[in-house]
């Protein structure tokens, strides 16, 4: 199989169901997912296998469900499959929430990205998530998705600011506070 397939060559490419333009809105979002399981990829090679060893194990069950997300976006019409993206991956995604938190510090302030390189990563992957999901949420205003998806991304943006600072904690590495923050988290 070669790699190349000259079919894009004129500003298109293919989507379950059909043909759009490179620039469709449906191929932005799908494409930014894609840029989101790029990233994901990078933090776990900064993450210490014996030290992260069940964060690394979910970061790439994400990232197979990141391509079931963009799988999703990618389809036209429902009615040509079934989605792949379920209410189920949502509150998985929150019980891995909860369980993180759980072994980081009380926060009351903002924090900046930083402090080590695997966390400064997961903040990328985080801001990269919010806009994957602004994208998505362009898509879904005048073209029907899997709602789960969008639900998914929310859900995920939380999870990369968790292991952010999972990654800072479990090192011994303090959050960067932001200087000029109010007290605006709740403690736990």
């Amino acid at each position: 199989m070669k790699i190349y397939t000259r079919t894009g060559d004129a500003g298109q490419t293919g989507v379950i169901g059909g043909r759009v333009d490179k620039d469709d809105v449906r191929v932005e979002a799908y494409g930014t997912v894609d840029e989101l399981k790029c990233f994901v990829g990078q933090a776990m090679g900064f993450l210490d296998k014996d030290k992260f060893e069940d964060l690394l194990n979910d970061l790439l069950e994400i990232q197979h469900e990141l391509f079931d997300c963009g799988s999703d976006l990618a389809l036209l019409k429902q009615e040509l499959r079934p989605y792949k993206v379920t209410a189920e991956m949502v509150d998985r995604l929150e019980a891995w929430i909860d369980k993180y938190d759980a072994e980081t510090p009380d926060i009351t302030k903002f924090i900046l990205p930083g402090g080590s390189l695997a966390s400064s990563t997961l903040h990328v992957c985080r801001t990269v998530c919010r806009r994957a999901e602004r994208r998505v949420v362009t898509l879904a205003r005048t073209q029907p998705i899997n709602e789960e998806v969008r639900r998914y991304l929310n859900r995920l943006s939380d999870f990369f600011f968790t292991v952010a600072r999972l990654a800072n904690s479990r090192i011994d590495v303090k959050d960067i506070e932001y200087a000029r923050s109010a007290n605006v988290f709740r403690r736990k």
